[in-house]
């Protein structure tokens, strides 16, 4: 049967693009195989596959006489671009357009590395109790609909996907407009479609980090070098935005949009390196890549490590991205550790690591696998691992049964590094860290850490100057200079309605440290620890 020319517009706006009229002749629409069209100087224009898949599952509800998805192998006449004809793509040109729309990409991001200064001069710190704080403000979480939510309506959605709250705190949002879609106001029975935005402005309270400054080691035109504290991320994440070593920087510092060449987990201290140009960060990002860098770390273990120097290269794989969990498995992926005792106090050991790889908590699971698990290590040294915490590997426990375990035992954020979700900000609380101010008044129970672990994903940035530049005293001599009256109250939220326990700064430390990294012709390294002088005694 012969075919009839169609006129057809591919719904492409929240693609970067306007509409853009397309006749062709279409034969009968493969779904998983959409060819679409975007002017050749947006950053998107090419024959992606996942956005044509995404374009796809977008089409798939679509009657066809409002927009209908072009196969690959169809002929398209864009008048839109002044008459001219473009000929169908061939595997060849599919595979340049495609790496050049990720080079445009790419080179897009670049150019903004940072924030804005209205997002710097959302609150301001204070310091109490030895801890760097985060005066409350509002700040709102936006995520498009996922696959799994259209046709679903919004209070269902959020009363299943985001547990941190009851489903009355979502509904009480809802209805006071605090949560939108398309940043309109809804019912609770809305039903969510494709490419909806959700927004839910909040009430936020950061995390308490330690308060000792963060030390310049180095800086000059190309990279700034830092000797970061432990507790605080190195990026927005989760529950930590402002009280993060990018904000820190650009708050107390003026060091603004720098770019992240590599990172530390956040109970990791030590030596941390930001690039100041586009092409210096790429050319030592991709040193670490190929390991033309040497690293260096120190730590302290439980025990007696052995005299001689030992090689660990048991593979190592992830066992839940999403708690941030891995252990050692012949189905890993290689890797290798050298370890040398440096001292030895009579209890506890200084190990000096050198990683020749970069797995994720390499240097924490290897110990643990030789049985020399770090002291403080709320992780890797506990005995959820097994008998021996996880000596020689973790036997007699599936995966699943591990997460489980860990979920039960361990705060769900603080020990396990869940962040909140990319939308709402839940309590990652166990039920000692609070205390109720009015269980009348309070909104909710705070979420089990296995009903929170569930939904939570983990999440990567920088900061400008605020109106004082100050450098912090040391938390022993620090005194509260926290203003009350900044201390901003809101009935909607759970947060403000309970009394939380400040943890103390000691227990926001784990005693790993990166120590140096070298190479072809530089070198940056940081002081020892205190907690790795070889006389140190843990109080």
């Amino acid at each position: 049967m012969q075919q009839q020319p169609l006129l057809t517009w591919l719904p492409l706006a929240s693609l970067g693009a306007q509409y853009i009229p397309v006749q062709a002749s279409v034969p009968m629409p493969d779904l998983s195989r959409v060819q679409y069209f975007l002017p050749e100087n947006s950053a998107l224009y090419a024959n992606n596959m996942l956005l044509r898949l995404q374009l796809a599952n977008q089409l798939a509800s679509s009657p066809v006489n409002r927009c209908l998805p072009l196969p690959l192998n169809c002929k398209v006449d864009l008048p839109c671009f002044g008459g001219e004809k473009r000929k169908p793509l061939d595997d060849t040109d599919i595979s340049q357009e495609t790496k050049k729309a990720k080079l445009e990409t790419r080179a897009l991001k670049a150019k903004r590395p940072g924030f804005s200064d209205e997002r710097y001069n959302e609150t301001d710190y204070y310091f109490e109790n030895g801890l760097r704080k985060v005066y409350p403000y509002y700040f709102t979480f936006t995520t498009f609909t996922k696959g799994r939510w259209v046709n679903e309506k919004i209070l269902d959605v959020f009363a299943k996907e985001f547990r941190a709250h009851p489903p009355e705190v979502y509904e009480r949002c809802i209805k006071s407009g605090s949560l939108t879609v398309n940043y309109n106001k809804v019912d609770t029975d809305y039903r969510l479609r494709h490419n909806d935005l959700l927004a839910n402005l909040v009430h936020r309270h950061e995390r308490a980090v330690v308060s000792d400054p963060i030390q310049i080691v180095h800086m000059d035109d190309d990279f700034v070098v830092v000797n970061k504290p432990p507790s605080i991320p190195v990026h927005p994440c989760g529950r930590y935005r402002h009280n993060t070593v990018v904000f820190i920087l650009a708050k107390e510092h003026g060091l603004k949009n720098l770019r992240t060449v590599h990172r530390l987990d956040r109970l990791t201290s030590g030596l941390l390196i930001f690039g100041r140009t586009a092409g210096k960060t790429r050319e030592l990002e991709q040193q670490i890549r190929t390991r033309q860098v040497s690293k260096e770390y120190v730590c302290r273990v439980e025990g007696k490590f052995p005299d001689d120097e030992v090689i660990c290269e048991e593979p190592i794989r992830v066992v839940s991205y999403k708690i941030g969990v891995c252990k050692v498995a012949p189905d890993g992926k290689d890797c290798r550790t050298d370890f040398r005792r440096l001292s030895y106090n009579g209890s506890t050991s200084v190990v000096l690591c050198k990683p020749l790889t970069g797995r994720m908590h390499q240097i924490r699971v290897h110990l643990q696998y030789l049985g020399y698990p770090i002291v403080n290590d709320p992780l890797y040294n506990h005995t959820v691992f097994g008998p021996e915490k996880g000596k020689g590997g973790v036997q007699n426990k599936s995966d699943d049964q591990l997460i489980g375990d860990l979920i039960s035992i361990h705060n769900a954020e603080s020990v396990l590094g869940l962040d909140e979700s990319d939308i709402e900000s839940p309590l990652l609380l166990s039920s000692e860290d609070l205390v109720k101010k009015d269980s009348a008044k309070t909104v909710g129970q705070v979420a089990r850490p296995s009903e929170v672990a569930e939904e939570s994903l983990k999440q990567d940035q920088l900061t400008t100057q605020s109106e004082q530049k100050f450098e912090p005293e040391s938390p022993s001599s620090v005194q509260s200079t926290c203003d009350k009256s900044r201390i901003t109250f809101d009935e909607n939220c759970a947060e403000c309605k309970m009394n939380f326990k400040d943890p103390q700064p000691e227990d926001l430390i784990m005693y790993l440290h990166a120590l140096k990294y070298s190479g072809k012709d530089w070198s940056f390294n940081t002081p020892l620890p205190k907690w790795a002088d070889e006389n140190w005694k843990e109080e």
